[in-house]
Parts: structure tokens; sequence; C-alpha cells
């Protein structure tokens, strides 16, 4: 079938909407008919070639329904609202003991640019093959998915909304509530309050740690932090952040979260901890220095990467659901919608920190 795709050849930052082919499923593939997609530092990522092949029809956190399913495709059926999440296997000891972010096939389901088979299904007009991000290139029309990428969700929820549960706020909310998994009375110090730091403290209300620290830059940013749960705000650009945590915190924090990537920052996130503390590190950042005797050994700190929250997206993401129905985890406070010809609006805004969680509707 004839689709619409953003596209991307690495010779602009400018995304081009572009005509291109889909292939019919296969017999584990899924066909969705896109209703919206969020836009994440990663898609920014995969647009400069950083990450996949080029060149690339980008989107990864897509909400749409499902038109047609592959033969051995059980649970899923046509007219079913679904959200898109991220590639795995199913088969490695990651995947099988409950950790599909950490698939030994990761890198290659959602980087590679293919297929589970090896394959394409988006091509040019005259044929040739186009790369698939994550295993969905949603910023599409349509898209075709291994039956691993997609979740089943509420239909009576607006679906325009549900697509950044598949990656930003999945990371967010699933690094609190699946990994760390503070207890009642313990503190956390979030670094960055772009939306998925903010997923994660709307997560950690949810826990009832009893100190929730909210670090940024910006002070509307701070101000959505303080109004989504969080009970201190520091603003690292007006005072130094560490004597500002220690000042609230005098031992220390049981939990930190960077989500920046900054390695400045990232130090800043062990130096708070209290001895055996943790920091879960879930930004993409570059090379970090640190002392290994006093930043991590001399007191037992620890520092974690965690992927994707360390979530099962097809079990997490219908609990985020629920809690939204709830009231309790109100993630639609961080969304603005774009028309589909407005994607680069929304690639702008989301780089300029204007807009936490652009959406781009179809």
């Amino acid at each position: 079938m004839q689709i619409k795709t953003a596209f991307s050849d690495g010779t602009s930052e400018q995304l081009k909407i572009i005509d291109a082919t889909l292939d019919e499923p296969k017999a584990n593939e899924v066909l969705i008919k896109m209703v919206a997609t969020g836009v994440c530092h990663t898609d920014t990522a995969g647009r400069d070639g950083l990450t996949t092949p080029l060149p690339v029809s980008l989107g990864h956190e897509g909400a749409g329904i499902v038109e047609q399913v592959g033969s051995s495709v059980m649970d899923l059926q046509p007219g079913d609202h679904v959200v898109l999440s991220f590639a795995y296997c199913g088969r490695c000891q990651h995947c099988l003991t409950g950790h599909p972010g950490m698939c030994e096939h990761f890198n290659e389901l959602n980087f590679a640019g293919h297929n589970f088979d090896g394959s394409h299904r988006i091509h040019t007009l005259d044929g040739q093959p186009i790369s698939t991000f994550f295993g969905q290139s949603s910023f599409s029309t349509h898209a075709v998915v291994d039956q691993h990428n997609v979740i089943k969700v509420d239909p009576t929820v607006d679906l325009r909304l549900l697509g950044p549960l598949g990656c930003g706020i999945q990371n967010g909310a699933g690094t609190i509530l699946n990994y760390l998994q503070p207890k009642f009375g313990e503190s956390l110090v979030i670094f960055g309050t772009g939306a998925v730091g903010l997923s994660a403290i709307m997560a950690a209300k949810l826990t009832g740690v009893e100190r929730i620290i909210a670090v940024d830059i910006f002070d509307q940013r701070l101000s959505l932090a303080k109004e989504l749960g969080a009970t201190d705000v520091v603003n690292s650009k007006v005072v130094d952040a560490e004597a500002a945590i220690r000042e609230i915190l005098p031992n220390g924090a049981d939990y930190t979260l960077d989500t920046t990537g900054v390695s400045p920052v990232v130090l800043n996130a062990l130096h708070v901890l209290k001895p055996g503390g943790e920091c879960a590190v879930v930004g993409m950042g570059r090379e970090l220095t640190l002392n290994l005797q006093n930043d991590l050994m001399a007191e037992g700190k620890k520092s974690s990467g965690v992927i994707e929250g360390d979530a099962i997206p097809q079990l997490f993401i219908p609990k985020l659901v629920s809690f939204y129905k709830q009231g309790r985890f109100p993630f639609d406070k961080l969304i603005k919608f774009y028309d589909f010809d407005q994607i680069n609006d929304g690639f702008a805004a989301s780089k300029d920190g204007s807009v936490l969680k652009p959406v781009v509707t179809f």
C-alpha cells in the first residue's frame, strides 16, 4: 500500500514527508493505522544518522488502530486500540525473565533498520529500502510492526494521548516503579524535568516516597514538577545543586535519577547519594570521568543504566493508562498536539524546551 512517512536521509534537520510503499504484514506482524506519535530525543538521534542506517523513516511512540493481523497473531484483532513500544525478540534469557529492555537483540531490532527477518517493509516509490526505526517507524500514516511491539489499550481513553507511553513516559515511570522501587519514607532526587523526569515524579508520588526533589534550570518546569508531586525543587542555574540538596537531605538521598545524560549532572547525582544509595541513568550521554574510590566504592554507592524503564510494555502500559483514568498519573499535562505537516515544528519545540512532549497527529 502507499503511505506518507516522515523521512530523513541525513542531509537536513528538516524531516521530509514523502510518499512510500508499505508491504503487507507477515504472519507475526500487524498493520496499524496511525492516529498519533510522540516526538522523543531519540528520534533526533535517528534523524541525524547516529543510531540507524539512513535513509530512515522515524517515529517510535506510536498509537493507532489495528487494521490487519498476521496469521500467527493470536491476541489482537482489527479495531483494537494499541500503543507501539520498543521491539524485542521474546526468546532470549532477558526477555523470558521479564526484562525485554535488555533483550540480547535490542540494538539489532530497534536500530539496525530492518524487521525481525532482516528484510524491509518500507520502500521508496522506485523500490529502494528505507530503514525502520524501533521496529515501527510510526511517523507514518500506516505502520507494519511485529506483534511484540504492540500493546492493546483501553478504547475509552483518547488514543492521541497514549503514544508517549511507549517510550519516554514508560522510561521515566518504569525506572521508578519497576527498577528502583523506592519504599515508603525514602528519598529520591530527579535531575532533569523534561517528559521523562516529570513522568518519574508522577510515578514516585504513587509510591509513598517522603521526599521527591526535582532539579532543573527552568523555573516553569520546576513549577510543573511541584504540581505533579515534587516536594522540593532546586534550580541548579541559580544555586549549587549539591549544597541545596544536602540542606534538604543532610544524610543524602536513597536514590537519584539522571535524565539529562550531561556528565557533570550525573556526578551531582552520584555525590548526593547516601552511603549505599543508587543512581539510575536513563539520559543519552557521552564520556564520564569519575573517581572510583570517592564517587562509588568508598561509600558502597551504585550506578545503573536502565533501558525503557525495565518494563514489560504489555503489562506496564495498561497500568499507566489505568492510573491516568483514576487521575493519579496526569501525563496529559505534558502534551501538545501538532498536525503531521507540522512535524518539524514539534521537533523544534522539543529542542528549545518550549514543549515537554510534542505529539504528531494524523
